[in-house]
């Protein structure tokens, strides 16, 4: 009789990280991952940088962009920067200002763009990408003209084929755009309202965009949106993040939908947990699976590793990325290992 032969181990994978750099960190580190053991080991400094809070890299591997989360990159505020990636050096290609200050979210379109989410400056800029992947012209879309009585806080802007999603924590609403031969508009659902003080923040889609997952920082909730035949989306389900005692902070961070769709995970800082819920496959509706300790202090960006088998955290202020084996079939998590950095905020894995 023969052995049944053992599976061949993956190799290991290339975690990039932005931070801030008030503290000990310099820019933007990498680590590697195994993900046979789910262990972090390898850091390295790839490009000094102020506050890369948030990176994004090309779907070919070609090109990463960091955000500079800051107010004076020139007159306007924070700044942009264009990497090329070449066997795991980044090269400068330019950098440019985001039109606002504190941008804290870039996001790359498949049709040659790039949208910066400008914090403070309460605004969105779209740039366009040039094939050597530096970042060429510029559009800025302004909220704070769309809405007095309210600060404008533009925290996520997605691509997809419905167009382009934008969401305005301060002005607690999703904002929609279609492009035109001229630029980007308001879509004809210029809004998804949300409740008033809800604060979106991060979102997330169903694979086949059926459903819209929102988190929401300031009172500590996830709105699911569904969409219609028609393309409109209609809220559908509001569930609370926290646990019913929690009395502490509350402020949500970031979202995740598991590769197979079928588990939700929201960040609580604060509380400091992962929130897990069930996702019917049918309804996109919700249910509660439970809260896992992050090991961490106030978790900001998180991602599910390439093989989907694990969950690693950045916990800005206690300095470390904690890393969870994730159980397929149930949702559920538990802590494997941690690794030192200083202030990490932002998770990406080379493709």
């Amino acid at each position: 009789m023969c052995c049944a032969e053992k599976p061949e181990p993956i190799e290991h994978t290339t975690l990039f990280v932005g931070t801030y750099t008030d503290g000990t960190s310099e820019g933007i580190y990498t680590l590697r991952f195994n993900p046979n053991t789910g262990s972090l080991d390898s850091l390295e400094l790839k490009a000094a940088l102020p506050n890369p809070s948030f990176l994004a890299i090309s779907q070919d591997n070609k090109f990463l962009y960091a955000v500079q989360e800051t107010a004076d990159f020139d007159s306007l505020g924070g700044g942009i920067s264009a990497f090329a990636l070449k066997e795991g050096v980044l090269e400068a290609i330019n950098h440019k200002g985001t039109g606002g200050a504190h941008p804290c979210h870039v996001t790359l379109s498949e049709k040659g763009q790039l949208a910066v989410s400008n914090y403070t400056g309460g605004n969105l800029a779209i740039f366009d990408l040039e094939n050597d992947g530096s970042l060429g012209g510029r559009q800025l879309l302004d909220h704070k003209i769309l809405d007095t009585t309210k600060a404008a806080h533009v925290h996520k802007a997605y691509f997809n084929n419905d167009g382009l999603f934008a969401a305005d924590l301060g002005l607690d609403a999703i904002h929609r755009y279609t492009q035109q031969p001229h630029g980007w508009v308001p879509a004809s659902q210029a809004f998804l309202e949300l409740p008033e003080g809800a604060g979106p923040r991060h979102f997330t889609f169903s694979t086949d965009r059926s459903f819209l997952y929102v988190i929401n920082e300031l009172n500590a909730t996830i709105t699911v949106f569904e969409r219609g035949s028609g393309g409109q989306f209609t809220p559908i389900q509001t569930e609370n993040t926290v646990a019913p005692d929690w009395t502490g902070a509350k402020s949500c961070a970031d979202i995740h939908l598991s590769p197979d769709g079928k588990f939700l995970y929201g960040s609580n800082r604060g509380e400091n947990t992962l929130v897990i819920f069930g996702v019917d496959q049918e309804n996109g509706k919700i249910s509660l699976v439970g809260r896992t300790s992050v090991k961490g202090d106030w978790p900001r960006n998180f991602v599910v590793d390439p093989t989907g088998n694990y969950v690693l955290v950045a916990n800005q202020r206690s300095n470390n990325i904690t890393v969870f084996k994730r159980n397929i079939e149930q949702g559920t998590l538990e802590y494997t290992s941690q690794f030192e950095v200083g202030s990490p905020v932002c998770l990406v894995f080379l493709n």
